[in-house]
């Protein structure tokens, strides 16, 4: 649940924290007192985008912070361990929200990016706007509400899977057949360059040992010249540094056979002698292996110059160039094979889509289960909003694929369109009077019945929902006083299961409220303030008789007060 809200320079609040409950929380005010900017808080809360015209002028920077209880929660548990990001019974999240553009994001006090708020966010919340039940009135929505109560997410998720496999060789395969003529009007250029390069054959690594090579072998006669000199003058002329160093190893030998103090000097004497001889020795095998090969040396330059004219002609590097004759094998494989490969995609594409529509049935299986369920709750929960001879329908059809789209699948060797959701296509059907036929929702239903069938909906989805929190702005758009008892009712209900923040200007739905918020309007300095405050009983009886009556609150309006807040105690 939502412990508590922290708002500071945003909009027209300066600063205020809210201390939610459990159960049912009413927020009300007067229009334009700032009930509003609560709601957008919370969506900026929730991930959504901000620009810095929401920083209250003067402010450097508006900060919105959530405390969340998710003790036990374990969706969240996962998501933050999968994210690195600490768990405990509480959740931080934090958005700051910057004139200097620097907007950041925090969750438990560590960085993260926008969409880890969002992504968090949705498992959290369900947040429901003011103009969010028209959804209902956009026909391709529909489907969203079934599946918010079919355990179809994993089948879901593979379908889509396989589907964006599907839409890549569909890609794959025009793009072929578009390209068609030029692939086959490039196969003679293709092959001719094939040739030449793998005449050549250059190898990934060879440049550098080559270009090593070639170094060596135009100046061996040199390093011949040098290096006999080295071993000359270490080891084979008269007099030799070896020669030398002999004669002073024997003298070395006189001297400690009388003084034994001179033993570390002695030692160190030897092992240098010994580590000199081992130099004249690798000298003269380095000297014995300078070749003197102006054969070789020509091979070499001629090697350089043919890959030098290759990278000149095909690619500046030989990996570019070796690149290349990869793509060029490939186009000039598929020239000579283009029959065979398009037949190929197309057997592939065929058994995707057996295998999509395996897969679609399966959902479509589950949908219809779900929609009796969906059908049989909505009527009952309608019943109770004063829409008794509601009869409620979620239709599930399909369309067969008119050779116009690509876009289908195959189940039991029909074909149907289809698209990231599957082959079906769901709308909900209503009758709301006796002896009416079923008609389409978005096109019978008025806005007061729209909003009561969202609300009907968001009722049976609660019960399956794992969602803690439920958040509505003004759900009783349209709804008369008689039915605005009902709402608040149904709202009551949701809120045994559910933390419930709800902005309404009812006073039937305010009287069923746990806790009830008040956001008032003031002018500060010649400024104005939105704030809110938690009431007391009293306020709140007093609250409530204003929405009943206006800024004039009588005595009638009061008794009319306690009498809601009676209701929701019996």
């Amino acid at each position: 649940m939502l412990k508590s809200l922290f708002i500071k320079d945003y909009a027209l609040i300066e600063t205020t924290e809210i201390q939610f409950g459990k159960g049912l929380n009413i927020i009300t005010g007067e229009t334009g007192a700032g009930k509003s900017i609560l709601v957008d808080a919370m969506s900026l809360l929730l991930g959504e985008r901000a620009s810095s015209d929401v920083i209250r002028k003067g402010a450097e920077k508006s900060i919105v912070e959530g405390i969340f209880d998710v003790t036990n929660n374990k969706n969240i548990e996962i998501y933050c361990n999968q994210n690195e990001i600490d768990f405990g019974n509480e959740l931080i999240v934090r958005r700051e929200i910057s004139l200097k553009g620097t907007n950041r994001c925090f969750i438990n006090d560590s960085p993260v990016p926008l969409s880890q708020i969002k992504e968090i966010g949705d498992l959290l919340v369900d947040l429901h706007g003011q103009h969010e039940h028209q959804s209902l009135l956009k026909v391709e929505t529909h489907i969203d509400f079934l599946d918010q109560v079919t355990d179809n997410s994993n089948l879901l998720n593979d379908y889509q899977i396989k589907y964006k496999v599907l839409l890549g060789k569909l890609k794959d395969y025009y793009e072929l057949m578009h390209n068609e003529k030029l692939i086959k009007e490039k196969k003679d250029l293709y092959k001719f360059q094939i040739n030449e390069i793998d005449e050549v054959n250059p190898q990934l690594d060879e440049e550098d040992k080559l270009e090593e090579e070639l170094v060596l072998l135009e100046n061996a006669e040199k390093l011949l010249n040098i290096s006999n000199d080295i071993y000359n003058s270490l080891y084979e002329n008269e007099n030799s540094i070896t020669d030398n160093l002999g004669f002073v190893k024997n003298k070395l030998s006189e001297l400690f056979s009388i003084d034994k103090s001179i033993e570390d000097t002695v030692k160190d004497f030897e092992n240098s002698f010994a580590l000199l001889k081992d130099v004249s020795h690798t000298i003269r095998s380095y000297k014995d292996k300078i070749n003197l090969d102006p054969e070789r040396l020509n091979e070499v330059r001629e090697r350089l110059g043919a890959l030098a004219l290759l990278k000149k002609k095909y690619g500046g590097t030989l990996k570019s160039l070796i690149e290349y004759r990869e793509k060029i094998g490939n186009e000039f494989e598929l020239a000579e094979n283009f029959t065979h490969r398009i037949s190929e995609l197309g057997n592939e594409i065929e058994t995707l889509r057996k295998e999509l529509g395996e897969i679609a049935n399966s959902i479509f299986s589950k949908r219809i289960n779900s929609s009796r369920k969906i059908k049989k709750e909505v009527e009952s929960v309608l019943k109770v909003l004063g829409i008794p001879d509601t009869k409620f329908e979620v239709k599930i059809s399909h369309q067969i694929e008119d050779n116009n789209s690509n876009n289908f699948v195959i189940v039991d060797n029909k074909k149907y369109k289809c698209n990231e959701k599957g082959f079906d296509f769901v709308e909900f059907f209503i009758s709301t009077n006796v002896g009416e036929d079923l008609k389409p929702l978005t096109k019978v239903a008025s806005g007061g019945e729209i909003s009561r069938i969202m609300l009907a909906l968001k009722s049976v989805l609660a019960k399956t929902d794992k969602l803690p929190i439920l958040i509505f702005d003004e759900i009783d758009t349209g709804i008369s006083g008689r039915i605005a008892q009902k709402v608040g009712q149904v709202l009551y209900e949701l809120a045994q299961n559910h933390q419930i923040i709800a902005i309404t200007h009812l006073p039937q739905i305010a009287g069923f409220g746990d806790f009830h918020f008040s956001v008032e309007k003031t002018k500060i300095n010649d400024r104005v303030v939105s704030s809110i405050k938690l009431l007391k009983e009293n306020e709140r009886v007093n609250e409530i008789a204003k929405l009943i009556s206006g800024e004039d609150v009588t005595e009638t309006s009061i008794n009319n007060a306690l009498e809601l807040l009676k209701n929701k105690e019996s």
